[in-house]
């Protein structure tokens, strides 16, 4: 009885997942260093598998921690607030992008993107039509969006699987769908990296959004692997809560991102 639990706080035992990360973290670094600089990607490659094993193995002690009860409700609200946090942080990282595009846009100048009678995007740089392809993804990313809120009303407010296992399908399928286009769009480009502050500022804005679309992806995945487990209830979700706030946040940033780059900036 000296040690039974009276109170809703989830005391975590010692880990090792932290060091091991922080290790793998800094080995993915450091080899992504020497692959810029001495062309060899094996270090990078090493601790990059060993970021991806502390994820999967440390939120795999996550869920195992929601099964046995340690998840109170006191615990999920703490969860909700560093998920906030988080999403918080990446858009402060999208805003610096936003800022250097529309810094350069409203002032050219500098070596690469010079003042050239005030024209932005520079001569020579053929732009993509907003109302074609990128429109497309646009409706294909918010659909997505629209599903993945199908597939959270279904869970909280019906506790219908079954309506929650095809949204989740339907919004994985239309974020692969996204990442194709979005691929096949870069293949066509009339422009490449480097060369100028415009094409610079375009793939790494709507490059790094890419990047969030397959982890969100990859998410959402992980969501219904899980729903097919039997897990998640209409009280216990801030797993599928969590892949479902990001999914609104990749959606919100390219609304953005198109409203900005394509059609503002063309």
């Amino acid at each position: 009885m000296a040690h039974a639990k009276n109170h809703d706080f989830h005391i975590l035992p010692p880990s090792v997942w932290p060091f091991i990360g922080a290790v793998s973290a800094f080995v993915m670094l450091f080899g992504a260093v020497l692959w810029m600089k001495e062309d060899m990607p094996w270090i990078f490659l090493v601790g990059l598998a060993g970021v991806l094993y502390v994820a999967y193995a440390w939120w795999a002690d996550v869920v195992k921690e929601s099964h046995v009860g340690d998840h109170t409700s006191v615990v999920r609200i703490g969860l909700r607030y560093g998920f906030i946090l988080f999403i918080i942080s990446e858009v402060m990282f999208f805003l610096a992008w936003f800022w250097s595009f529309f810094k350069h846009a409203l002032y050219p100048m500098g070596e690469m993107s010079p003042m050239i009678d005030g024209v932005f995007p520079p001569e020579g740089i053929e732009v993509f039509d907003p109302w074609h392809l990128p429109l497309m993804n646009t409706l294909i990313l918010l659909c997505s969006g629209a599903a993945a809120t199908w597939a959270h009303h279904a869970l909280v407010h019906e506790n219908n699987r079954k309506d929650l296992k095809t949204g989740l399908w339907l919004a994985i399928i239309l974020g692969l769908f996204f990442t194709a286009l979005q691929a096949y769009e870069y293949s066509h480009a009339a422009f490449g990296f480097s060369g100028s502050i415009y094409a610079a500022n375009f793939f790494m804005a709507t490059g790094f959004h890419g990047f969030h679309v397959i982890i969100g992806t990859i998410f959402l995945a992980i969501c219904l692997i899980r729903v097919y487990r039997g897990h998640f209830t209409p009280e216990q979700h801030v797993g599928f809560e969590a892949a479902a706030w990001y999914w609104h946040f990749v959606d919100v940033v390219w609304l953005f991102l198109f409203l900005s780059i394509y059609v503002w900036g063309r």
